[in-house]
């Protein structure tokens, strides 16, 4: 980690008036939450089409739910690390505006942020596959697959498969962050997937400074002003302290 991009990014980032963050799996991977991609991710081991597309679940929600449950058990085993803590106090210090996330573990709430756009939904969100309704859940589900109390039929996960669309209303209020952000922080993405991906890009085409945190270079380093390179909880820590030094306040 270059200390003198560390203290570029921790002033800009003080000085921003509308601070937006974009997260993903890289950010949860210290907590213990299996990443999808590079190595070791759980797409070298299972096979998309097979665990994560509505033709998956129609041919055999057993089996999906089985993977969505052995999931449920590692995530409510997984606690908030503290780089999502310090994004968390970054909104209660009234700096960090928005949280647009990748992740479906739902670790952003349990660490206290509290205006987080789930784009690709969440994993303790269930809803049925008939009727409207749609509950939240606080640990794993013990029927697989499990059904709908009001018309019996099957329930799923909440989150999006592939192949679907991402909510219209979680990514129209990300898209409206974006629009007014003049500072990105973006923590342990990819980049690669859409339309996510795009959302620094065009942070960056409205004129914000992006700062990216990351283990490893991304599809969203080539444009980020600056690049932390290390850990999220590292990063996030020292980049949390050079902002709470500069605004006078204590970490």
């Amino acid at each position: 980690m270059d200390s003198s991009s560390l203290d570029a990014a921790a002033s800009v980032l003080a000085k921003s008036k509308h601070l937006v963050a974009l997260t993903g799996a890289g950010i949860s991977a210290e907590s213990g939450v299996p990443t999808f991609r590079g190595r070791g991710g759980l797409w070298e081991k299972y096979k998309v089409e097979e665990l994560a597309t509505p033709q998956a679940f129609r041919r055999d929600p057993v089996k999906v739910w089985s993977w969505y449950k052995w999931r449920m058990e590692i995530i409510s085993k997984a606690r908030p690390n503290f780089a999502h803590v310090a994004l968390a106090k970054l909104e209660e210090m009234g700096l960090l505006k928005a949280l647009i996330t990748q992740n479906v573990d739902g670790l952003h709430r349990r660490a206290g942020s509290k205006n987080v756009i789930e784009l690709h939904g969440c994993i303790w969100r269930l809803r049925c596959t008939s009727c409207d309704y749609a509950e939240y859940i606080e640990e794993p589900v013990r029927e697989v697959p499990p059904r709908c109390p009001r018309c019996r039929s099957l329930l799923r996960p909440g989150v999006v498969w592939f192949g679907e669309a991402l909510p219209e209303r979680e990514l129209k209020r990300a898209y409206q962050e974006v629009s007014r952000a003049d500072a990105m922080l973006v923590v342990g993405t990819s980049g690669v997937v859409m339309p996510a991906g795009m959302l620094p890009l065009l942070a960056k085409e409205r004129g914000a400074v992006v700062v990216e945190v990351n283990v490893e270079e991304s599809a969203i380093t080539p444009y980020a002003d600056y690049f932390l390179r290390g850990r999220a909880t590292e990063v996030m820590k020292a980049l949390f302290e050079g902002i709470c030094e500069r605004l006078g306040k204590s970490p």
